[in-house]
């Protein structure tokens, strides 16, 4: 199997693979998103429509996708919010790639070109949270040049047990 892989935005074409990535994600490693498997589980593709870029406000918020061949292996949303006073504030979200895919850049390549866009389209910082033991993308957002900024303890409850998310912040504006 060769390594290499695309990256592209999302289109409307790509909304069931997307909910299928996502929805293995999440069965996956339920610790490591906000939304529960059992509810997205029941929501159809095209829920996912507000995640394309140009869904709202200049190409906001926007998708982008790691493709091998015609299957999925990751992607990555960037968000930011329309009142004037933030829009200059962008927000990663639901950053995945398959299992059998990690540990081969693609998550880095994800990540490297949702920042370049946010740069392109005139954001200061990106901010994220994540999920403080689930070292490998800590250190994927570590090494990108995210700073923690704080601790969320017992942000993510699963059955029993809690989970804490570390709050990230990307200065774009500034050399790090």
């Amino acid at each position: 199997m060769t390594d290499s892989f695309v990256l592209r935005p999302m289109g409307a074409a790509d909304l069931a693979a997307y909910k299928a990535l996502r929805d293995a994600a999440l069965a996956e490693r339920p610790e490591a998103f906000s939304s529960d498997a059992e509810t997205e589980l029941r929501r159809p593709p095209e829920t996912y429509l507000a995640r394309l870029a140009g869904a709202a406000d200049g190409g906001w918020p926007f998708t982008l996708t790691a493709w091998r061949g015609s299957r999925l292996i990751g992607a990555v949303t960037c968000e930011r919010d329309a009142r004037v006073k933030v829009s200059h504030v962008g927000k990663v979200v639901g950053m995945m790639v398959e299992p059998r895919s990690r540990g081969r850049g693609v998550g880095r390549a994800l990540l490297d070109a949702c920042i370049a866009r946010a740069r392109e389209r005139g954001l200061s910082m990106l901010t994220l949270s994540v999920t403080s033991d689930n070292t490998a993308a800590v250190d994927l957002y570590t090494d990108t040049g995210f700073v923690r900024y704080g601790r969320l303890e017992r942000a993510i409850r699963v059955g029993a047990r809690f989970h804490a998310k570390d709050l990230m912040v990307l200065e774009l504006d500034r050399k790090i």
